[in-house]
């Protein structure tokens, strides 16, 4: 099951949200799909990202994938253990396994994702 406090998007990110600064993950199904992740890039921490736009990629064994921002604004964290340790994607996505935190210059963007219930339709739609 995915956390019910976490926003997704169609791209199998998450976003969760604690006041106005927003930590971006994979889903539990998209490492699922990704195979053994290998490889992970982040931002460097007080650079800036801008929703809808790459901030980093995951690599697998099967492929290379960008990782989306899911609001603009200021990179407060980073997570360097899952750089150093790139399998934690694979065993807590949703735990030791989150990328990055940014300080969100407008929360609204997260509007447009889905919620728990909402990824879980989507999911079983998409398999279909």
């Amino acid at each position: 099951m995915n956390p019910v406090e976490l926003k997704y998007n169609k791209d199998h990110e998450y976003a969760r949200v604690e006041g106005n600064v927003v930590t971006f993950g994979i889903t539990d199904h998209a490492q699922e799909s990704l195979g053994d992740v290998v490889f992970v890039e982040l931002p460097d921490e007080g650079s800036t990202v801008t929703v809808g736009k790459s901030y980093g990629t995951v690599e697998s064994v099967k492929a290379v994938s960008d990782i989306t921002a899911s609001v603009s604004g200021k990179v407060v964290g980073v997570n360097t253990l899952v750089m150093d340790t790139p399998e934690l994607l694979n065993s807590d996505p949703y735990g030791e396994g989150w990328l990055i935190k940014v300080e969100a210059d407008d929360l609204s963007a997260l509007d447009s994702m889905m919620s728990a219930e909402e990824y879980e339709t989507f999911l079983a739609q998409e398999e279909h």
